[in-house]
């Protein structure tokens, strides 16, 4: 019987093996694994992937062939494969300087056995590079990769310590990226000043989607932002929900303001209009 599980490459690639059932495998072990030329080594990240999910890692990921547990050799040897990044590094710098194109070197990763040699970079567009890969191989005699990273990817890699005081998300235990928008931000009344919720990979915190579906949830029982109504013989715009005190935020044409609790809105204001996402730009007092 086998089943899925999760490894991390030491370049931060995530992929999926399948293994049999009787392998006493745990998560943070290490790995050989069978890859397209030769071997390498990675680390485990989960020992079950939900069944659910086999369908669409084999139409997403390349399929990896397990080997053996990593032994003390294997350290020995990456103690000496870490040394030949650093050297490969600098060399890279060197050659980098020939060249017209600016590119920001991040990490270099060799494959376990020596067959491919990864260069993650960060660059203002695309570049074309094929001369300088070809003056790479020629120094290393491997295979070269260059692998363009994005800023998310950037800090995944080099890791550091967010505003919280903690380190990135992304560099400890969030395995993958996902989508968060100005509408999160939005949503949990923190739209004000964009810098204030973006990471130092220039990109918004991916802390908001963390919390998300409790803010869509709590939601439910507030009136839409932009909501217009009438409260106290005045017309009223909705620009603003205090999720945490219960409030509702009002704001007049004439740009006076006022604050009511949340059940004094639902039992005396009279709803006029709840309008689409892009009329909401226009309210007086929003975003």
């Amino acid at each position: 019987m086998t089943k899925y599980i999760e490894i991390e490459f030491r370049s931060g690639k995530i992929a999926y093996i399948k293994v049999d059932h009787e392998l006493n495998l745990k998560p943070d072990d290490a790995i050989i694994i069978e890859v397209e030329r030769g071997i390498d080594l990675c680390n485990i990240l989960s020992t079950h992937v939900p069944e659910e999910q086999v369908e669409k890692l084999k139409s997403d990921y390349k399929e990896y062939k397990y080997v053996r547990m990593v032994d003390d050799h294997d350290y020995q040897s990456l103690e000496i494969i870490q040394n030949k990044e650093e050297k490969a590094s600098a060399t890279f710098s060197d050659i980098l300087i020939k060249y017209e194109f600016d590119m920001k070197l991040i990490s270099t990763v060799y494959q376990y056995d020596g067959n491919k040699l990864t260069f993650n970079f960060t660059a203002d567009g695309r570049i074309d590079f094929r001369l300088f890969v070809r003056e790479l191989a020629n120094i290393f005699k491997t295979r070269i990769e260059l692998h363009q990273t994005t800023g998310r990817d950037e800090a995944k890699l080099l890791g550091g310590y967010g505003m919280c005081g903690k380190v990135y998300c992304c560099a400890s235990f969030m395995r993958k990226f996902n989508q968060v928008t100005i509408k999160m931000a939005k949503d949990q009344n923190l739209a004000g000043n964009l810098s204030k919720i973006s990471g130092p990979c220039g990109r918004l915190l991916c802390c908001l989607q963390f919390e998300e579906d409790y803010y869509e949830e709590i939601a439910k029982d507030f009136p839409v932002i932009g909501t217009k109504a009438l409260l106290h013989k005045q017309m009223w715009y909705v620009f603003k929900n205090d999720y945490y005190n219960k409030k509702v935020y009002l704001s007049a044409e004439d740009q006076s303001m006022e604050i009511v609790s949340l059940e004094e809105f639902q039992k005396q204001a009279k709803i006029k209009y709840v309008p689409d996402d892009d009329d909401i730009s226009s309210i007086p007092g929003s975003y």
